[in-house]
């Protein structure tokens, strides 16, 4: 299989279980912004701690490469406002959208609409922002694993017992 069927299959399975999952309700986002419902917030940390697991393992058996992207805290933390921003806003992140897109929800259309307006404006001042924003807090390309010099199965193995932790509480919470 081809990395574009790979990638489609992948996309599809992910669109599956978001929608069996209902994180593409807007009841759901809502519940999320507010603190009420952690639906959203254990799909994801479930879906970190698979990738996490996955990506490092097919690293270590030398079938993967990881391309570390450089750590940019000003546009991090810009880029998680503007983030916020939009889903505050819309009541849908760019995944769910797509999915709500796709059970017919038509005012997931403005969402997507400004996401790829938002692509545009940050590809036109991409030269500018490159001699800016993209400069403040520059450190490179690390992970937390380098910064802290341990092995990263280390940190896997704690952020899952966390994670688990962290699902235990919700669920005695009724979150």
């Amino acid at each position: 299989m081809n990395l574009l069927a790979a990638g489609l299959v992948t996309g599809i399975v992910f669109g599956f279980l978001l929608q069996k999952a209902r994180v593409v309700r807007y009841d759901k986002q809502l519940g999320a912004l507010r603190l009420h419902d952690m639906t959203i917030v254990k799909f994801m940390l479930s879906s970190v701690v698979v990738g996490m697991i996955g990506v490092y393992l097919l690293h270590d058996l030398g079938l993967v490469k990881l391309s570390i992207k450089a750590t940019h805290l000003a546009a991090n933390i810009l880029g998680g406002l503007i983030y916020g921003f939009g889903w505050a806003l819309l009541g849908y992140c760019p995944g769910t959208s797509a999915g709500a897109l796709g059970e017919g929800r038509w005012d997931a259309v403005w969402g997507i609409l400004g996401m790829l307006f938002g692509a545009g404006i940050y590809a036109e001042t991409f030269p500018f922002m490159k001699k800016t924003v993209l400069t403040w807090g520059d450190y490179g390309k690390i992970t937390l694993p380098q910064v802290l010099g341990v092995n990263h199965w280390i940190l896997i193995a704690l952020f899952v017992v966390f994670v688990l932790f962290l699902f235990r509480f919700f669920e005695k919470r009724g979150l």
